[in-house]
């Protein structure tokens, strides 16, 4: 049987920096950075069905936010100011993307493509989850520059100006995150002596 090379470029994930442009406290890896995206899209899916009448499945969430970075173990992590500094650059770069996550599919036996594609090729991604994944993926990002804001690390500054933005817009359309920033991100900043005396 031919082998596989996907779980080869998915097991290559935690070679690849985010923030590389940016001096971090803290350095971060895709795998990280998808792992905590998918804890939180888990909890917002949970959320908006506990609490909002959602009909979303949580583990489906969550399986989606672990590949909504694939077609980084092809290009990389792309700095956003890069990524979106004109239209035409950021089609450009959706393109590239869409033929990374294609060819990452490709590498799958044929038989495994059809169910593995609406996870992995984020054009194919339901616009519901799409919607959570892209939420939970600016908390995390929130998350990480509060941390290094924490730290006195001014290189986030802008980070979070622009991220202040999108998440009223997430709050003031989407009511499950509104609860997650109520009930976990305050917390996420505190020290181990903090968290160790919460009941």
């Amino acid at each position: 049987m031919k082998q596989s090379t996907f779980m080869a470029w998915i097991t290559r994930m935690p070679l690849l920096k985010r923030w590389a442009l940016m001096h971090c406290f803290q350095e971060e890896n895709v795998s990280e950075h998808c792992h905590q995206v998918a804890v939180i899209a888990h909890l917002l899916v949970v959320i908006k069905n506990k609490r909002f009448n959602g009909k979303l499945d949580p583990q489906k969430a969550a399986t989606l936010a672990l590949y909504h970075e694939v077609s980084e173990t092809k290009l990389q992590d792309m700095n956003s100011n890069t990524k979106y500094h004109s239209p035409e650059f950021t089609q450009a770069f959706k393109k590239l993307e869409d033929l990374a996550e294609k060819e990452c599919l490709a590498t799958l036996p044929e038989d495994l493509r059809e169910e593995m594609a609406p996870l992995i090729v984020q054009s194919q991604v339901d616009p519901e989850y799409k919607a959570i994944v892209k939420a939970a993926d600016i908390l995390q990002a929130y998350v990480k520059t509060a941390n290094e804001l924490r730290f006195s690390n001014d290189e986030f500054c802008h980070v979070k100006d622009n991220l202040d933005a999108k998440l009223a817009e997430l709050i003031a359309t989407m009511p499950e995150v509104k609860c997650f920033v109520d009930i976990f991100l305050k917390s996420c900043t505190s020290t181990l002596d903090k968290l160790s005396q919460t009941n």
